[in-house]
């Protein structure tokens, strides 16, 4: 008896077939590993074979999907950190940049923020490890807030003429700053004191009006 040909990658019952869903098991399980090994070992101590044995899965299985430990490393970190740095559409852009200003310092304040150090201090040695922080978490994040802030410039809340990257640079580089050489501390309030600064900064000029002055009625008795 003949069996009806696969759709979507689903057998002629309607399921699928065993091999993907373990691949993405081994995929969450080496991201997941990836994580406690970096937590462990640190940055110089971490090895491609700790977490291939800790994820129970042979090397070659690593490498299959990460060509170097810097791209596994920044992978595992996005891949732990996207859900939570999603911005929201609450309608208003100064909300939604505090909204996830404010997430990501809570992961820069949290065991997080270890990883973050980790690859950051090494990437300034290391272009490959830098380079990966760069293309796997960095890019991502900020293609995500050139489309918060193109909606904020529709409804009118930036001026159409606005460099966006300037604009990005200018509300989370003081956060790197903070997180990285500590001289003050990162808090809610700083987050909602620097979005507000520079976003009041890129609002269109308000075109103020003279009201022409009437003269009062003069009622006849």
């Amino acid at each position: 008896m003949r069996q009806r040909p696969r759709e979507n990658g689903r057998n002629h019952n309607g399921k699928r077939p065993p091999g993907r869903p373990r691949s993405e098991q081994a995929r969450q399980a080496i991201m997941r590993s990836t994580l406690k090994v970096l937590g462990a070992n640190g940055f110089s101590r971490f090895t491609i074979e700790d977490v291939a044995a800790r994820a129970r899965v042979g090397k070659a299985t690593v490498y299959r999907w990460w060509p170097t430990k810097a791209a596994l490393i920044a992978d595992a970190f996005a891949g732990s950190t996207t859900r939570k740095l999603r911005f929201p559409d609450t309608g208003s852009l100064a909300t939604d940049m505090s909204h996830q200003m404010r997430q990501l310092v809570k992961i820069f304040r949290s065991r997080q923020g270890r990883i973050v150090s980790a690859i950051l201090a090494a990437g300034q040695s290391d272009k490959e490890v830098i380079a990966a922080f760069r293309d796997r978490f960095l890019r991502p994040r900020r293609r995500e807030a050139y489309a918060i802030l193109q909606r904020g410039m529709k409804r009118g809340e930036l001026r159409r003429d606005v460099d966006p990257n300037l604009l990005l640079d200018s509300l989370y580089g003081p956060i790197y700053m903070r997180f990285l050489i500590g001289h003050d501390s990162l808090s809610s309030i700083f987050v909602d004191r620097l979005s507000s600064l520079v976003l009041s900064g890129a609002r269109p000029a308000v075109r103020q009006v003279r009201a022409s002055v009437r003269p009062p009625l003069v009622t006849r008795k």
